[in-house]
């Protein structure tokens, strides 16, 4: 009995035996392999996660402001132009705005006072005559006379008539050394028959009374007459009377 359980034994392990073993073999190399993959899976470095792109910025609008409601602009005030005392007083009462405008003020520049004065004191010895002649001592003839004589000693001193520039300085030879003063109006005074050095020179300004030179004896026109002064006035270059001009 012991060999007919032996060579069933025999069979089985020949038969399902081997396939069990077979299975077992498997198996155990099944499980070494995994145990060997796992360090390898554990070593290998995981795969990069790739990285999120950054987010961009989102605009916000700021709040808003609240709203206001805007203040209605004060009315223009009325105004009245020049009013009158009575006027504004109505205005006032109604209780409108009154702007009084002021008068312009008028600048007027005082003018000078047309102040004339006698060159010299003394005794006119010959009178202006252009309508009449006159017989003259030196020429020995009968001629016109543009101005006046006025006696006075030599060295006596001649003064401005009236205010004015210096219009000529002259040695001439008929009315010796010479002045002529321009003033306004188109009115010229001449002072002849000086000392051969006037006081004053072209451009200078005088004014009335004002010391421009002495009588002298520099005329030759009228060297036979005594010392005097030649004073003649022209208007708009006309000869006028001096002495109308003197009681201006």
């Amino acid at each position: 009995m012991s060999n007919t359980d032996n060579r069933g034994a025999r069979r089985f392990f020949e038969g399902t035996g081997a396939y069990i073993a077979l299975f077992l073999v498997v198996t155990a190399l099944a499980v070494a392999g995994y145990w060997t993959l796992i360090p390898r899976a554990a070593d290998k470095p995981a795969a990069e996660t790739p990285s999120e792109p950054e987010p961009l910025p989102v605009y916000v609008d700021p709040e808003p402001e609240p709203w206001v409601e805007p203040m209605d602009a004060p009315p223009m005030p009325e105004t009245v132009p020049e009013a009158a005392p009575e006027d504004v007083g109505a205005a006032v009462a109604q209780g409108a705005a009154v702007v009084v405008l002021p008068e312009p003020e008028t600048v007027v520049a005082p003018e000078p006072p047309a102040l004339v004065v006698a060159p010299l004191q003394g005794e006119t010895v010959a009178a202006f005559s252009m309508d009449a002649l006159q017989y003259s001592e030196t020429m020995g003839d009968w001629r016109t006379h543009d101005g006046i004589d006025i006696a006075a000693e030599a060295g006596t001193p001649v003064c401005a008539a009236s205010s004015g520039t210096v219009l000529d300085v002259r040695n001439d030879d008929l009315t010796g050394a010479t002045v002529v003063i321009s003033h306004d109006g188109g009115i010229d005074t001449v002072y002849a028959n000086l000392q051969a050095q006037p006081t004053v020179e072209v451009g200078d300004y005088v004014t009335a009374g004002q010391m421009i030179g002495a009588v002298g004896h520099t005329a030759l026109a009228e060297s036979a007459e005594p010392p005097h002064l030649h004073f003649g006035v022209t208007k708009d270059g006309e000869p006028v009377d001096p002495e109308a001009y003197l009681k201006k």
